[in-house]
């Protein structure tokens, strides 16, 4: 079976993206690790399918898969301004403003005129049961309006923005132990699902900087959904503005929130197109 594809990248989150709209593609998880495969595949750090809407009002449905194990995952931020920049280039839309559904969101997608794209990413959700989190036996610390729980020594924030993250403090993230403690509060027996973890440094009220440890993926350059809820925590707890730029380690993002939906900003770019044999 060979198998076209197109290769993308927001702010150093990589996707293989595969079109899925004139005939459905069914690829089991070993065909799906294959392409995630940084050696023997085209390598990814997720998929992106590109599907018909499955409702009517919506002009298109897209699945995403952990490109290292294959599993279909809920939601991610880079990968939807990757979906709108790919529709838009490959002419499946005329539209610069779309809507999409995925797993378990609609989300509203708008290609800026400076080549940047803002997604709509929803509203988070901090009841513990959306992640899920166990909180059972904790006694939270309230820092502004964000309950912090104690995990393993360190305190969290957790929030939901479709899927599940945790956010802690720290006061450099070039020094942060994100390779020690992300495994460890990732597979933590709290969450059952495993989550999410953030490394969130406030540099001033309008500025920060993050490093994520990804569920399945380790640590990435940037993660689009886990920017968003450091910087909703960071808001909660009163240390960030409504507007707030974050730097992570594959480029910039932009992040606004006032109580509604989280919009984020940020590049979308192809890097190259190709053909696999699977």
């Amino acid at each position: 079976m060979k198998l076209s594809f197109t290769k993308m990248q927001g702010a150093g989150n990589d996707f293989v993206v595969l079109d899925a709209t004139r005939a459905p593609l069914a690829l089991g998880p070993a065909q799906l690790r294959h392409l995630g495969d940084r050696r023997f595949g085209v390598g990814c750090d997720q998929i992106l399918v590109i599907e018909p809407a499955r409702s009517a009002g919506l002009d298109f449905a897209y699945r995403i898969f952990n490109g290292a194990s294959g599993e279909e995952v809920e939601h991610c931020g880079n990968g939807a301004r990757c979906f709108v920049r790919y529709v838009v280039d490959k002419g499946l839309t005329s539209k610069r403003s779309i809507e999409v559904e995925t797993v378990n969101r609609r989300l509203l997608l708008r290609l800026n005129d400076d080549g940047r794209v803002s997604v709509d990413m929803g509203p988070p959700d901090f009841d513990p049961a959306s992640l899920p989190f166990d909180p059972t036996g904790l006694v939270p610390r309230l820092a502004g309006e964000q309950p912090l729980w104690t995990i393993d020594g360190a305190e969290f924030a957790t929030v939901s923005m479709g899927n599940p993250h945790a956010v802690t403090l720290v006061d450099d993230v070039d020094t942060a132990p994100v390779l020690d403690l992300g495994p460890r509060i990732e597979t933590h027996p709290r969450f059952p699902r495993r989550v999410n973890v953030g490394f969130l440094q406030v540099v001033s009220r309008k500025e920060a900087r993050l490093r994520v440890f990804e569920r399945d993926a380790g640590e990435t350059l940037t993660c689009g959904t886990g920017t968003c809820a450091a910087v909703v925590a960071g808001i909660r707890m009163g240390l960030l503005d409504a507007a707030v730029e974050v730097h992570t380690r594959g480029g910039g993002l932009k992040i606004e929130w006032s109580g509604g939906s989280v919009i984020m900003t940020g590049p979308a770019e192809t890097v190259y197109e190709g053909e696999i044999e699977l």
